[in-house]
């Protein structure tokens, strides 16, 4: 076959038959349908996720806001008066003018004549001191050093 015969016979169908200029318009029709199809798809797909991100965020938002009021309220509680009385009476253990303040001691007896029942222990309060290597173990490894016997 003649170079001529093969590019006449690239413009054939399976058949043999040429291709029409109607057909070659239905098949790039079809495939910018094909491309625009997939594309619309995809845009859905993103406002469907879109719309779940902003639906959450709504939600957050919302409760974020609810929790914005309950602590405008505490505040404007905190600084009223009678906050200050409940605070003054009940934490700061004053008392007004003309007032007596009791305080009840717990148990029945003063507390240098009950017995001590808990021995003293003297125990250490500072944490050893690591060995140099322990140090680079940790910063090497991101764990304890291993335990020699």
């Amino acid at each position: 076959m003649t170079a001529a015969a093969e590019a006449s016979g690239a413009d054939r169908g399976a058949d043999g038959r040429r291709l029409t200029s109607i057909q070659v318009m239905m098949a790039v029709a079809l495939a910018f349908g094909l491309i625009v199809t997939l594309n619309f798809g995809g845009r859905i797909t993103l406002d469907r996720d879109l719309g779940r991100i902003h639906a959450r965020f709504s939600a957050e938002i919302e409760a974020l806001l609810a929790e914005q009021q309950d602590l405008i309220e505490e505040l404007s509680y905190v600084k009223s008066d009678a906050y200050v009385e409940y605070w003054a009476r009940d934490e700061g253990k004053m008392i007004r003018e003309g007032e007596v303040l009791i305080m009840p001691k717990s148990g029945g007896e003063p507390a240098s004549t009950r017995p001590s029942t808990v021995p003293l222990v003297a125990f250490e309060t500072t944490a050893p001191e690591p060995a140099n290597w322990e140090l680079w173990w940790a910063l090497f490894f991101d764990g304890a050093p291993p335990k020699f016997n």
